[in-house]
């Protein structure tokens, strides 16, 4: 598969290799609602929001729109603790608010 050449500059490689298998025949992908998140540093939670969307165009995912979700995990205020709980309550409200726009999508996706 072409696609998948670059995608391992970006995509860490688990993840590309579920992508990859999973959207083997048949395509489990397929009209799917789906969102992504990502936290880290810098640009890169971006840049591979952006690729991981090129992808889902060839895999038939659908994700939603707004809210993005980017996090930088090493900007005050912390935001997770010694054992990786997020704890920043601005992070866990925008997160809430991820998680009910793709609730909401998945419904209209179903007609409901």
């Amino acid at each position: 598969m072409c696609c998948w050449l670059t995608l391992h500059v970006i995509v860490p490689a688990p993840l590309k290799n579920a992508l990859d298998w999973a959207s083997r025949p048949p395509n489990v992908w397929a009209d799917k609602p789906a969102a992504i998140i990502s936290t880290g540093g810098g640009f890169g939670g971006g840049r591979s929001q952006y690729h991981l969307r090129q992808i889902g165009v060839f895999l038939d995912l659908h994700f939603i729109n707004k809210p993005e979700f980017t996090l930088n995990a090493f900007q005050p205020p912390q935001k997770f603790d010694a054992e990786g709980n997020l704890v920043d309550e601005v992070t866990k409200e925008r997160l809430k608010q991820v998680l009910l726009s793709l609730q909401a999508f998945t419904l209209r996706l179903q007609g409901k």
